[in-house]
């Protein structure tokens, strides 16, 4: 072994705080990285046409291309790859600010390494070439081509992606914009009712029911509700399987003195209002539709059977352990397994927690140290992880005393619900390292002392 590989190179990412292992190869007394290439290219990301530049081994630039976005444009640009490295994919690595997309899929497909760095790393790269803070596309490729030669264990290397979790991604992040519109959407119909018909908001304060927007087209207006009688409002009722009020209730709040406005204001606001409820209809109906299917997906990809241990017995995929685990579900599932696949697939805790946001950061000069919370994270996984933990403190009795723990201590909410949520990740990577689903019983029986998390 000590002839193949003399020795191993340990070294720290800074942007996700994960330790590398790099074998170094002896050659004559020289050493060699395994990872280094023959090609170094730099990829500056456009609307149109994209950026690259290839340097060599040694930082020269051996080529500048420019490509279009296109299927045309991207052939082009892998043949000429294929030409600058006589078709030896392994040799040549590749670079980008994002870690997917057309042009990260078309180049793992041809069998290249493909690394992504996070844009304000790019920006500290690039003061090292220029203090003048000049930029420009064909600067930002070479910038990106020469610190991956230079700096190759501070990259991110990309992983292809299997088709179920492409499509959990595009779900998961669709489930999340439709909620940010139908929150704007509700918030827009509320303050019309605010402005012309606050009775409504009485039985229903967001308005965000189903049957207060039946009731809305019934009678737009404070002048028609006032006269409905109390069968139709039963019918509305009863269709919607409203229990919480009755038709008397109803009538009763309709019937308030309605507010004094100028003439056709009202008028004016109820066509408003009407016009939103077909969206929010649509909205709330495409919300449903995406629920059941990333349902279905999780249920297919949480099927036991097709990882098999050495002795032949079944056991649990990654999906199924992490469903297994209190607080954790469909929303929160979706989202780790969409932002944070390549992490969980590599049992990399370093990397989650840092991803997720439940990582410290420290500042430390001369005899001043700090220790903040993490900015530089995924948001959405951010959430995630947070309301796991919060959703874990009422269902499970362990979180709960942690957290109690923790807030006795001085925590505030959000820090506690981090400190929790860093340890539920320990928990998950043990478990997936393990291929062991969530035992309630044995998570009682272990004693956990609360550390600091900010």
């Amino acid at each position: 072994m000590e002839s193949l590989v003399g020795s191993l190179r340990l070294s720290k990412s800074a942007s996700t705080g994960a330790t590398f292992v790099t074998a170094v190869e002896n050659h004559g007394g020289e050493q060699t990285l395994i990872d280094d290439f023959d090609f170094y290219v730099g990829i500056d990301l456009a609307v149109e046409k994209h950026q690259a530049c290839v340097v060599d081994r040694t930082g020269k630039v051996v080529e500048e291309l420019a490509f279009e976005h296109s299927g045309a444009g991207l052939i082009d640009f892998i043949h000429s790859l294929e030409k600058l490295s006589g078709s030896l994919a392994t040799r040549v690595g590749i670079v980008l600010e994002t870690p997917r997309g057309p042009v990260v899929e078309c180049a793992l497909e041809r069998g290249y390494s493909v690394f992504s760095i996070n844009p304000k790393q790019l920006d500290r790269f690039r003061d090292r070439h220029t203090v003048a803070g000049a930029k420009d596309d064909r600067r930002d490729a070479f910038v990106l081509a020469d610190s991956l030669r230079t700096d190759l264990p501070l990259f991110r290397r990309l992983q292809q992606e299997g088709a179920q979790t492409i499509r959990l991604r595009e779900l998961s992040r669709l489930e999340d914009d439709l909620a940010q519109d139908h929150n704007r959407l509700i918030n827009q119909l509320r303050e019309q009712l605010h402005r012309y018909f606050p009775q409504l908001l009485q039985i229903s304060s967001a308005a965000e029911d189903a049957w207060v927007w039946d009731l809305i087209e019934i009678a737009p207006v404070p002048a028609v509700a006032c006269k409905l009688t109390r069968g139709r409002i039963e019918r509305v009722l009863k269709r919607h399987r409203v229990r919480r009020l009755t038709s008397e209730e109803v009538m009763a709040a309709l019937r308030l003195p309605a507010l004094k406005l100028a003439p056709g204001s009202a008028e004016a606001a109820s066509e408003h209002a009407l016009l939103l409820l077909p969206r929010l209809r649509l909205i709330r109906k495409q919300r449903l539709d995406i629920a059941t299917r990333i349902e279905t997906l999780l249920n297919q990809l949480s099927e036991v059977g097709s990882d098999t241990s050495d002795h032949g017995s079944e056991r649990p995929t990654d999906v199924a352990v992490l469903r297994s685990l209190p607080g954790v579900g469909r929303i929160v599932a979706a989202t780790l397994l969409a932002e944070a696949s390549q992490a969980i697939a590599d049992r990399d805790y370093q990397a989650l927690r840092s991803y997720a946001g439940v990582a410290p950061v420290t500042r430390q000069s001369g005899n001043k140290k700090i220790v903040v919370m993490r900015r530089g994270c995924n948001n959405r996984l951010r959430n995630a992880v947070y309301h796991w933990s919060r959703v874990a403190t009422m269902c499970d009795e362990r979180s709960r005393s942690y957290y109690g723990q923790l807030r006795a201590r001085g925590h505030s909410h959000g820090r506690a619900l981090r400190t929790l949520a860093d340890r539920w990740l320990t928990a998950l990577v043990a478990m997936l390292r393990t291929h062991e689903t969530f035992d309630s019983a044995r998570w009682n029986a272990c004693v956990i002392t609360p550390q600091a998390t900010l």
